[in-house]
């Protein structure tokens, strides 16, 4: 059975397994995946990542972060274009998730890039989730 939106699948097991307490997550790795662990580890919302090759498309296994009093670093994520209704917007159109706190993940025509490095860079693009 294929999956229709693998994007949000990734971001369904993240959220499980911070929900749950866990210390790590696997998910099924693509290129695009890749790209958004790559983002989340560079904003701090997770400790480490392994590529691992196993399988017929290899595994990506997220280490989650928690503070030393077990609060977790990722508080929300959510999907916002989904394949029954892309959201697109422009440079001067992108979200400021809670104010700056959280960050949005932006495609864009120069690769996947949270929202304020769109702005320093002036492009929009498709608005791929919010994480916070």
């Amino acid at each position: 059975m294929t999956m229709t939106d693998p994007i949000a699948d990734f971001l369904t097991r993240i959220r499980n397994a911070v929900m749950a307490g866990k210390d790590r997550v696997d998910v099924p790795a693509s290129r695009l995946k890749l790209e958004l662990t790559k983002i989340l580890k560079e904003e701090g919302f997770i400790r480490t990542f392994k590529v691992l090759e196993e399988g017929p498309q290899g595994t990506i296994r997220l280490y989650l972060r928690y503070s030393p009093e077990g609060e977790p670093a990722i508080h929300g994520i959510e999907r916002v274009s989904r394949p029954g209704r892309r959201v697109y917007m422009g440079v001067d159109e992108l979200p400021s998730v809670r104010r700056g706190i959280g960050i949005a993940v932006v495609s864009t025509s120069k690769g996947l890039m949270t929202d304020a490095r769109a702005r320093e860079l002036r492009v929009g693009g498709e608005v791929m989730c919010k994480v916070w």
